[in-house]
């Protein structure tokens, strides 16, 4: 394919760079780990600092304590502490870090393909088959998990 009919974008090309894609999906499966580790240690505490009554409704206050978790690590530094960790981080469709919005989106994709199964098989099995190793929220929406370039 000529460079002439290659969409434009930002990102980087992975027949080009394939090195920016390398082995995303499985720094991805770790990075999650990591993040429901500390999302968990977040609700336990908020229990403990509620004396036991946010037990009562705790699967709402995990759901928020990770939406805001995931948002905010999102919108600040386009990664969250997991990612941080597996050294990768999300790119809008121009190559840069997520703004507000955009991390608000990708959270909210997130949750409605955890909330739903097929959806989030569909998801993972894009993730492993696409060029870019996109998921169903980064196809919407344009974005993509690059390994984090050396600084």
């Amino acid at each position: 394919m000529t460079a002439a009919l290659r969409p434009s974008t930002g990102l980087p090309d992975p027949d080009y760079m394939d090195h920016m894609y390398r082995d995303v999906a499985s720094k991805r499966l770790f990075a999650w780990v990591i993040d429901v580790i500390l999302i968990s240690a977040l609700t336990a505490l908020v229990v403990l600092l509620t004396f036991f009554t946010g037990l009562i409704f705790l699967p709402f206050l995990y759901g928020a304590l990770s939406f805001g978790y995931r948002w905010i690590s999102l919108a600040s530094r386009s990664a969250t502490p997991g990612m941080r960790v597996m050294a990768i981080e999300l790119r809008n469709s121009d190559g840069a870090p997520l703004s507000g919005s955009e991390a608000l989106m990708h959270t909210g994709g997130y949750f409605i393909s955890v909330m739903t199964f097929p959806l989030q098989m569909v998801s993972m099995a894009m993730m492993l088959m696409s060029a870019r190793g996109q998921g169903l929220s980064d196809a919407v929406l344009g974005t993509a998990m690059l390994n984090r370039p050396s600084r």
